[in-house]
């Protein structure tokens, strides 16, 4: 479980090169023991030249929210309500929840402006007992940060564009691996050019959700090569059919869990806070603009699905969604069968945008020493790119991906993406309240979010979190495998975190006569970065 060498005082080697540059800084450690010498950090940061604007946090932002959900999710939510009307408005809850959710996170990111997200505000907040929100969220982040459900849904459009099978294949999953290794590659070797496919996917990801709306206001106006499917009649009764029914609160929970899903990627950009510029000005534009823009485009494009397919192929389209609607309106001439080549391509661009932060997050953590082998994860070797850390973002997206029988494993992989979060959620929002209400906190921040929309925030995760574990209504292997299994290792991922903290904080210490203790490093610049070190006790 060894980060780094042991440290029992003096000076640590010098380290340049890995795309950083190296300062003096000033050290605070929350230990009282003696750290003799004077201490230089590497801080592993780009120049501005490479730093995000405004546009380019849009784009990030837009690649990470507009991905396989709006493509693919809407099957599952109206197969869980069976009403039209209800599907919609629960839409707009999320659209609504989004919001709530962007407020608390631009009060924390405004406040403690340094990449790593909900990581960082975890700890401002839960300091004791010490270091286990951190090494919680960190088994989150890396076992559960994977690009395993975009990868897969290209593979399925890849092949429905090509005409073959629509059910779930290692087929679709072999080119779901080539799409989750050209990404990561892409982002090691020629990191510029991976930002730039990002900006020009996030351009070409609006313009087919635009596509998909406009066509839908076509096919409610009768140009559709399918009948009327008549499904804004009594748009609000909740109805039986094949592959949908009105549900329980089981039903619900997951239907809202693959609607977060779909609208997951508001928080991106604070996980890249030290890539961007002037954060207060360009977060305070590039995110309710990507978010607003995304809500209206989702309920919108609801409404086209709605326009041109049948309740039944809806509930029982499964990834496919975008590509039967495709099918509905423009027929099944090889020209139609080309549009699900363009879905495939946003899938692409979401991959990208994932594999972009969250390597960044692999590598945040190794910077400050959480993890086995951090200066690896924390390199910027060879080529100015988290290198390692986008390897070990690849290896969990590959085993995700493969792992999973053929058959329900998108549904598997996206609540077990999206399950988690919901108690990690709960607790930055509980967090929030305290420091508002704490004055012993002194909490400013460039961003003020009122109490109504916190607790709203609070209580529909906390609603995510707890649901699942109520039995669902009928059969409790509807989907092909347990109702209970998705939060039970969501919540297990969670476990292993605190496992992880009582043998890097308790037993190894023990065992090797050392204590963690963190360093708060400020930089030359004013920059604040974490350092866990190890450092023996003094033997009396």
């Amino acid at each position: 479980m060894a980060s780094d060498d042991i440290s029992s005082g003096g000076k640590p080697p010098l380290k340049h090169g890995d795309g950083g540059h190296l300062h003096n800084t000033v050290v605070k450690t929350d230990s009282d023991d003696e750290v003799v010498g004077e201490l230089e950090t590497n801080k592993y940061a780009y120049d501005d030249s490479r730093k995000l604007g405004i546009t380019g946090s849009v784009f990030l932002i837009l690649n990470k929210m507009i991905g396989t959900g709006i493509f693919s999710t809407p099957s599952s939510i109206f197969a869980a309500t069976g009403s039209v009307g209800i599907s919609l408005i629960l839409w707009v809850i999320g659209g609504i929840l989004t919001f709530a959710g962007l407020s608390v996170w631009l009060e924390y990111g405004l406040a403690i402006p340094r990449s790593g997200g909900e990581k960082n505000y975890l700890e401002h907040v839960y300091r004791h007992p010490k270091y286990l929100a951190t090494c919680v969220l960190a088994s989150q982040m890396i076992l559960l940060g994977f690009s395993s459900g975009n990868s897969l849904a290209f593979g399925r459009y890849v092949l429905y564009a090509s005409g073959n099978e629509l059910k779930d294949s290692y087929k679709a999953r072999a080119i779901g691996v080539v799409c989750a290794t050209f990404s990561v590659v892409l982002h090691a070797f020629l990191p510029k050019w991976g930002v730039r496919l990002i900006n020009t996917l996030g351009v070409f990801k609006v313009v087919i959700l635009l596509f998909i709306v406009f066509s839908g206001f076509a096919a409610l106006a009768g140009h559709r090569k399918v009948d009327n499917p008549h499904n804004f009649d009594n748009a609000f009764a909740i109805e039986s059919g094949e592959g949908y029914s009105g549900g329980g609160a089981y039903a619900y929970s997951n239907a809202l869990l693959n609607i977060i899903y779909s609208y997951k990627g508001w928080e991106n950009a604070n996980y890249v806070l030290g890539e961007i510029r002037d954060p207060r000005r360009t977060l305070t534009i590039a995110a309710p603009l990507a978010v607003g823009g995304v809500t209206i485009l989702y309920v919108l494009a609801n409404v086209a699905y709605f326009a041109a397919i049948p309740k039944s192929d809806l509930a029982t389209s499964e990834v496919i969604v975008a590509g039967l609607f495709f099918k509905n309106v423009f027929g099944d001439s090889a020209g139609a069968r080309s549009l699900p080549a363009f879905v495939a391509l946003s899938n692409l661009g979401n991959v990208l945008a994932v594999s972009f932060a969250h390597a960044r997050l692999n590598q945040e953590l190794g910077k400050e020493g959480l993890l086995p082998l951090s200066r690896l994860w924390a390199s910027n070797k060879p080529f100015n790119s988290p290198t390692a850390a986008l390897f070990l973002h690849w290896i969990v997206t590959i085993i995700v991906l493969l792992a999973p029988p053929p058959g329900p494993a998108y549904n598997f992989i996206v609540n077990l993406y999206t399950y988690p979060g919901a108690w990690i959620n709960s607790f930055v929002a509980g967090g929030l309240i305290y420091l508002h209400y704490s004055k012993k906190e002194n909490w400013t921040s460039g961003w003020y979010t009122y109490l109504p929309i916190i607790v709203v925030f609070l209580l529909s995760n906390v609603f995510l979190a707890l649901v699942p574990f109520i039995p669902p209504d009928g059969d409790w292997n509807a989907d092909g495998y347990p109702y209970y299994v998705f939060p039970v290792v969501g919540v297990g991922v969670l476990l292993l975190g605190a496992l992880y903290w009582v043998l890097w904080t308790k037993f190894w210490p023990a065992v090797r006569g050392h204590k963690i203790v963190s360093e708060r490093v400020v930089d030359e610049d004013g920059a604040e970065v974490i350092r866990y070190k190890k450092v023996k006790t003094h033997v009396s």
